[in-house]
């Protein structure tokens, strides 16, 4: 679309935002992207939340998806700042023995460590590791009845519908292994013994072993610099400490993409959309929430299990049996007394994000959407049990509940870090049945709350704006 005049408006400077903006951009089009917050990001932020010199990720830390992206791959975006840095293993899980299990990058390194797993999960999981160049445009778009890879997406499809404790039982012998993959599969944000958790496990343990478990130089902010850097080559321009209460307020537009979840898209354009499409916005489902802590740190943490510091992320919560308990009390709007823990420890690998000698981590459970319980001592009861002195460690804390979580992003409903439930019905219809459309030919939604969902990969973004240059 060489020339054209035409004008995009995109509210919210997110990832998927900004990837949407980009690709309008790219084809030619007038883009405003309109955040309301004073620094774009959405949760893709590094923030001083603890001491001066201190520098924490608000939401992503670690991002496999992000470097595996179909859509950010093709951007130049290491020519505006954006270097990666991969940890020696993508993850470590850590014991009650004092051990740890470690998932290798490498499948051949990761089948020698898994000893007579080893070759159950190189099985598993090779074929979609090989294949991710082919495999992963295919699962970050809607689901499709004709993919391009069909016998691929038929073994991802017969793996990966089953609940995680199933295929974990059926696959693998080992305690050690069941462990390290119901804390793959946990990522879901489901009890794991729900359809689907199996694929969750399966996509991220490919991702490890595809391209790393990858942290970004300087924090998760690299990403979104980079992005808006790259837009304004394009002539893309961001407005920050912009808030749009209704897309009326923005003027004439040919096109507008909305980076929002469904509650707020109602309250943006609730007027321009038929009731029935109106009706389906309300009645969409959101997840359940996290409860983050943001650690000032004096020295790296003290891990019973020294494995564990070769890794930028940690899986805290023991047994599959453990874990699985944890997940079920969370979607059941009970609380775990033990939760299943995700923890990142980025200054192990990028120094720059703290003064000399000195660390970050973070660290956050699943809890019901909107809880307000204090999870804290939990959570830190849970780190002390596999790093004894912890507590010691620490200088200061910063911690979101999920409603303070929800009041620094909008789009964090009730905690909700994956834009809206991810059930049956949602996985393969999010938010409705149109996908990115809207009742109104000059609306888009390309938020989390939409295929193929959380993470920052951009894809939500890029495959909204393809739809509306399509009917543009």
């Amino acid at each position: 679309m060489p020339g054209t005049h035409k004008r995009a408006v995109v509210v919210g400077a997110g990832p998927n935002g900004l990837a949407a903006a980009i690709a309008l951009a790219q084809a030619g089009l007038k883009v405003e992207v309109f955040e309301a917050e004073p620094q774009p990001g959405g949760g893709a932020r590094t923030l001083p939340l603890t001491l001066p010199g201190f520098l924490h990720d608000f939401g992503s830390a670690v991002h496999p998806m992000a470097l595996a992206s179909p859509f950010f791959s093709t951007l130049p975006l290491q020519d505006y700042g954006l270097e990666w840095i991969q940890p020696s293993a993508p993850v470590a899980h850590p014991l009650d023995d004092g051990t740890a299990v470690i998932l290798e990058r490498d499948l051949g390194e990761a089948e020698a460590a898994l000893g007579s797993d080893g070759k159950h999960w190189r099985r598993a999981f090779g074929p979609f590791a090989q294949h991710w160049p082919q495999l992963a445009p295919e699962v970050l778009r809607p689901v499709s009845l004709f993919p391009r890879h069909p016998f691929l997406m038929a073994r991802l499809g017969l793996m990966g519908f089953p609940s995680a404790i199933a295929f974990a039982h059926f696959r693998f012998g080992s305690v050690r292994t069941k462990a390290l993959f119901a804390g793959l599969a946990a990522h879901s944000i489901l009890a794991l013994d729900e359809p689907l958790t199996a694929a969750f496990g399966i996509m991220f343990a490919a991702t490890a072993h595809a391209v790393g478990w990858p942290i970004p130089k300087g924090g998760a902010q690299s990403i979104t610099n980079a992005l808006c850097a790259y837009l304004k080559t394009l002539g893309g321009e961001v407005h920050t400490s912009a808030r749009v209460n209704q897309l009326a307020e923005l003027g004439q537009f040919d096109t507008a993409l909305c980076d929002v979840t469904p509650r707020q898209l109602l309250a943006l354009a609730g007027e321009r959309f038929s009731s029935g499409y109106r009706r389906a916005l309300e009645q969409y489902q959101y997840g359940p929430g996290v409860f983050k802590v943001d650690y000032a740190l004096s020295s790296p943490i003290p891990w019973k299990a020294k494995e564990c510091l070769r890794s930028a992320t940690v899986h805290i919560g023991g047994t599959l049996e453990e874990i699985s308990v944890s997940e079920d009390a969370m979607r059941h709007g009970r609380i775990a007394e033990r939760p299943f823990v995700l923890l990142a420890q980025p200054t192990l690998f990028d120094p720059t994000r703290a003064p000399a000698g000195k660390h970050i981590a973070w660290a956050y459970c699943h809890v019901p959407n909107g809880s307000r319980e204090n999870m804290l001592p939990r959570i830190e009861a849970q780190i002390e049990r596999f790093a004894p002195g912890f507590a010691d460690c620490i200088l200061r804390r910063h911690v979101f509940s999920p409603a303070s979580l929800e009041a620094m992003d909008a789009n964090l409903i009730g905690g909700d870090i994956g834009g809206g439930l991810m059930s049956f019905s949602q996985f393969l219809f999010r938010p409705t049945r149109h996908f990115y459309a809207t009742s109104a030919p000059d609306i888009f939604i390309c938020s989390s709350s939409t295929p193929p969902g959380g993470g920052v990969h951009g894809m939500c973004g890029y495959n909204a704006a393809k739809l509306a240059l399509k009917r543009l």
